[in-house]
This record gives structure tokens, sequence and C-alpha cells, in this order.
């Protein structure tokens, strides 16, 4: 059983009069354990398929599979259940709160996750451990999306979806941000997509999606993908 599987998937959104077909009868299979990246110019659609992937929105029309689960018709609640025990998120903007410090950041999803991980050895992870007291303000912009991450896995989710998790960073810590990224899943046994321009990026992929118009215009399928020191930033 595939660990994700996206059936005839359309998004469809109205805007006044005009409705604009973001996704067009998408079909789309995910192995469990998976390096993916979803590249496509602005508005090809990549932002909406991770939306739908993490239950931040549901499909127009088709049906949407995670673990043999249809979550493509569940209730408010129920995708609120499903992206809080299925999915972490890594954000471009990182999100952390910051009135709260890099531990109380990471402890949050313990509130809404049945197993969470260590917060100190998410953190010590991402090399973070000597930086627990600090606030967000405090931190170098890769320490902060290094914390993102750390929050992501601690809540110890099967689905990590990161939307151009190194866009507001330099070549030099966003290579640091992805070694980081893919080490933890690896270690972790994580299932990993990003959303992306960066073309770099797809060289590390087990698996490339190209999305175009609204389209899956190419599935690539890497069997020697290259690591992050070996990629030419």
């Amino acid at each position: 059983m595939k660990l994700i599987k996206f059936e005839n998937v359309s998004k469809i959104y109205k805007v006044g009069d005009h409705e604009q077909k973001a996704l067009d009868s998408i079909n789309l299979e995910i192995e469990n354990g998976k390096f993916i990246v979803i590249l496509g110019p602005s508005g090809a659609g990549k932002s909406t398929l991770l939306n739908l992937l993490g239950g931040l929105d549901s499909p127009t029309s088709g049906k949407i599979y995670v673990e043999g689960k249809d979550i493509s018709k569940l209730s408010n609640d129920d995708l609120a259940d499903f992206r809080a025990k299925t999915v972490g998120f890594v954000f471009q903007s990182y999100n952390l709160i910051p009135t709260l410090t890099v531990f109380e950041n990471v402890s949050l999803v313990k509130e809404i996750s049945d197993n969470p991980l260590s917060t100190r050895d998410m953190l010590e992870e991402v090399g973070l451990l000597d930086h627990i007291d600090k606030f967000p303000s405090e931190l170098s912009g890769g320490e902060q999306q290094r914390v993102s991450i750390a929050r992501a896995l601690a809540k110890n989710p099967k689905i990590l979806l990161c939307d151009e998790p190194t866009g507001a960073l330099d070549s030099e810590t966003g290579a640091l941000v992805l070694k980081t990224l893919l080490s933890m899943a690896k270690n972790y046994n994580k299932t990993i997509i990003i959303v992306t321009h960066n073309q770099n990026i797809s060289k590390m992929a087990d698996v490339i999606i190209r999305v175009k118009s609204g389209h899956i215009k190419e599935i690539i399928e890497q069997e020697n993908p290259l690591s992050v020191d070996e990629v030419d930033w």
C-alpha cells in the first residue's frame, strides 16, 4: 500500500465570478520513507498540492488517501486531528512564537501529539541544545529554521511537508538546514516532501515531481541522488 495516493484530484478556487483551476485531475502515488521534491513555476499548483497533502485544504473533486484512509471528505475537526497526528510542517517563515524560548517553541507540539519525541533530543539533533533558553529574536535565520524542523519532528509525524524551507536563507545556511532536515528524516524514518523553486534541491531527491499549470508534467525517480555536500551551491 502506498503511503499517499491521489485519484483524479482537482482544486478550483472561486475568485468573484471566475473560477481558477489550481489542480486539474491529478493522479499521484508516494511511497513511505522517500524524499520527494515538487518543482514548478509560481502559480503551477505546487502549494495547493502541498496544502491538500497536509489536510490544510480539501479537493473540489477526487480522492486523497493517506495510509489507505480517504482524507478528502473529512470534517474540519477530523482534518485537524489528521494534521496533529500525521503531518509535520516546515515553512519558509519559521512561524516561531516570539515570546517563547526555543525549548518552549518545540515543546508546544506535546499538546497535540499522542506520541511526541523528546524536545531535548530534537534540539540536540539540530545542534541547538546550547540555545534552549534563547528567544527567536536572538537566533539567526538558519537557527530559527532548525528550531522549526525540531518542532515539526518532535510531533513524531509520518509525513514532513516543507514549503520553500530554505527560501529566506543564503546558500550556505540553506545547505546546512537541508542537511539537518534530511539527516533527521532518515534517522526517524519520515517521508519528506519539499516544494521549491530551487533546482539544486531536486538533485538530492529520490523522486522529482514537476508541476505546471495544475498538471503533473513529469515524475522522475533518481536511483542515485546526490548528498547535500555533492551539490554545487
